[in-house]
């Protein structure tokens, strides 16, 4: 593995290292239109302990017992995409909470208070491959999802995403993500406004 590439052990690890402010290029295929689209976000992630509050309270919306969970984290974003009308944003927050596979910690269940493609409690399936990337699944009433996010150096992070709506209308993204001032820890929790952004964590 090259210098300055991560390795990262298990689901947890991955969110404190992407703790901090990233700045995230994407490209957005609509697949029924053969056309694509552009955009960008600014993401600020916070690593949350597994007896934080916001952790144990999204295990207990889940009915999970929160002792099983490794931590979690508060994730804001903010963004713009080239087809946004006047009145619509692409901001909102949201807190998640990692519970592992009690035989294998590099898979499991994330529950969040809020899904991205339908505004409601959800859990998803995580995974980490051979590669150290993390996959993450979810399905929703009207949609299903799947995710890979990895790093390519301590403040680079790419992103791919799939997205298949019962009604036929698919999308595909990538996105390449720079940390913002990556020498600087930060612990804010500025909270934006909530809209949809189709991604499991608004990345």
């Amino acid at each position: 593995m090259s210098e300055g590439i991560l390795t990262v052990m298990d689901a947890i690890e991955f969110f404190r290292k992407s703790a901090g402010t990233w700045r995230s290029q994407r490209t957005t295929h609509h697949l029924a239109f053969r056309q694509a689209e552009k955009g960008f976000s600014e993401i600020e992630v916070t690593s949350l302990d597994a007896d934080d509050p916001r952790v144990i309270e999204i295990c207990q919306m889940h009915e999970v017992d929160p002792s099983l969970a490794a931590g979690g984290a508060y994730v804001t974003w903010a963004g713009e995409m080239a087809w946004d009308k006047d009145d619509e944003n692409h901001k909102g927050s949201t807190v998640f909470a990692i519970v592992p596979d009690p035989e294998n910690p590099r898979k499991g269940k994330m529950l969040r208070e809020r899904g991205y493609a339908e505004i409601m409690p959800v859990a998803g399936q995580f995974e980490m491959d051979e590669d150290d990337a993390l996959i993450l699944i979810t399905e929703y009433e009207t949609m299903s999802s799947i995710e890979r996010f990895w790093f390519v150096g301590s403040d680079v992070r790419m992103r791919t995403s799939a997205v298949k709506r019962f009604g036929g209308f698919n999308t595909s993204t990538f996105c390449t993500e720079i940390r913002v001032n990556p020498n600087v820890e930060t612990g804010s929790e500025s909270t934006p406004e909530n809209s949809q952004f189709y991604s499991a964590f608004g990345w």
